[in-house]
């Protein structure tokens, strides 16, 4: 995760810190590890597609979709909203399982609970190039 281009930020530092430690935990593909930022009951939409519900099956979604890929990097663009309810637009950054390197601008809306952990997580992005079999 990068920060150098992060222009606007409206968390307080508690919770940017937070937020920065779980976006770390992904890039790494620590799929464990980014379980300790949801809540049991969180819920994950990518995209308009069905919702995902429940942590553990959120886990194994991105377990899987995480395979899909070799690695991952996020560069932080602006983050608004409140330390509950927040939104981030970035540039995430993919190698490809065939070494290829794809950036896509990303959109992902969070929701946390009193517990300070994220229910509701919406991502919006464009995926068709990270998984395209198409060399252009």
């Amino acid at each position: 995760m990068k920060s150098e281009k992060l222009r606007v930020n409206q968390l307080s530092t508690p919770v940017y810190q937070w937020y920065a430690a779980s976006l770390a935990t992904m890039d790494a593909k620590d799929v464990e590890g980014y379980g300790s930022f949801l809540a049991d009951n969180c819920e994950m939409q990518i995209n308009g597609n069905p919702w995902i519900r429940g942590k553990i099956t959120i886990l194994e979604t991105l377990n899987a979709q995480w395979m899909s890929f070799d690695s991952m990097s996020q560069d932080l663009l602006n983050i608004y909203g409140n330390d509950t309810s927040f939104a981030l637009e970035a540039v995430n950054h993919y190698r490809r399982n065939d070494g290829r390197m794809v950036n896509i601008p990303t959109v992902t809306i969070t929701d946390r609970n009193e517990a300070g952990l994220a229910v509701s997580i919406r991502i919006y992005a464009d995926l068709q190039p990270l998984f395209s079999t198409n060399d252009e």
